[in-house]
């Protein structure tokens, strides 16, 4: 048997993979969509501002998305920090224990002089 040789199939590289000015798949067209849904629910101060119907080329989809994200991360921090709950000052409870020692001390004081007191009426 002789050996087959097999000549390469030479495949031309892209010249570039992203280009700003080539028409959005319909893929990204379907992800301005959602994110254009996503965009109608933040507050109006985190919302792009960009007519997400115009978008027709790579790079208009690309300064949407970004906008989009930027607006939903920024609205997601300004969230997290109004629900940081601050933590109370210790002295608190070190105010309580001070004032169940002196109730303490009061109960003391008047069983000790509840005593007395029974013990003179009896002598009276």
């Amino acid at each position: 048997m002789e050996p087959v040789i097999v000549q390469p199939i030479i495949v031309p590289r892209p010249k570039s993979v992203r280009d700003p000015n080539r028409p959005a798949s319909s893929l990204l067209l379907a992800q301005v969509k959602h994110l254009r849904e996503a965009e109608t629910s933040l507050p109006a101060k985190y919302q792009s501002g960009i007519f997400s119907h115009a978008v027709q080329t790579e790079g208009e989809a690309a300064r949407y998305v970004r906008a989009v994200t930027e607006g939903i991360h920024a609205a997601h921090d300004d969230a997290a920090a109004q629900r940081i709950r601050r933590v109370p000052k210790r002295k608190r409870v070190i105010e309580i224990a001070a004032v169940a020692d002196e109730a303490a001390e009061r109960r003391t004081r008047s069983s000790s002089r509840g005593k007395n007191s029974k013990g003179k009426k009896k002598k009276g």
